[in-house]
């Protein structure tokens, strides 16, 4: 059964869900499966449909997948310093960077809880490549990720963007037996029923500071 949202409301509704993950309830398989069956609609690159995705339920991976990810959230240096403009663009609400480190708090406390961790992956590494083969292999796994959460977002779940698992990837991919040498990760995504099913879209920076039209 899925929500009775409009296509606009699915697209302007489906957040970045940390606090609201409801980590009592196992997600069916089902349901996994049936967003994986839309995610693989999605776009790829010469039709090549280099992507996959490993599920883990299983109590004991996910704790060990958690512990790679904490770890890796957890190295110093990981992130680039942000600059001021972006800093002025998240805190367009005041005190939403607030509720977005409280909820990244929570997650990193209890990812080891989450029914459901979804890795997607894509064969082929960009490691060293040239823009254009980083751009053509991301463009064949993003847009399916993109289409999961959506899907997800439908029937009830929540889902979140995460990386701190690449930081330690050859560990993750021991971990899920995934061939690291001829097979990239691109997230790791928490899925889980939410705590209620109303989001509202999120504010963001004027139309007029991103777009640009006919140049730049």
């Amino acid at each position: 059964m899925t929500l009775d949202l409009s296509s606009d409301e699915l697209l302007s509704t489906t957040r970045a869900v940390r606090h609201r993950l409801d980590l009592t309830r196992p997600v069916p398989r089902q349901l996994l499966e049936e967003c994986v069956d839309l995610a693989v609609q999605a776009p790829t690159g010469r039709n090549r449909q280099r992507w996959h995705f490993v599920i883990v339920t299983d109590k004991e991976r996910r704790a060990a997948l958690a512990e790679v990810w904490r770890a890796g959230v957890a190295t110093p240096g990981v992130s680039d310093p942000v600059p001021t403009r972006d800093v002025r663009r998240a805190n367009v609400v005041p005190g939403v960077m607030d509720r977005v480190f409280s909820g990244a708090t929570h997650l990193y406390e209890h990812l080891h809880e989450v029914p459901a961790l979804v890795i997607p992956c894509v064969e082929g590494r960009t490691d060293d490549a040239p823009v254009v083969r980083q751009a053509g292999t991301w463009g064949s796994i993003l847009p399916a990720v993109w289409s999961f959460m959506l899907a997800a977002r439908a029937r009830g779940l929540g889902t979140c963007w995460t990386t701190g698992n690449l930081v330690h990837e050859k560990e993750a991919a021991r971990i899920l037996g995934i061939p690291h040498g001829e097979v990239m990760q691109a997230a790791l995504i928490p899925v889980a029923y939410t705590l209620g099913t109303g989001f509202r879209p999120a504010r963001r920076v004027p139309r007029e500071e991103v777009l640009h039209w006919d140049a730049w």
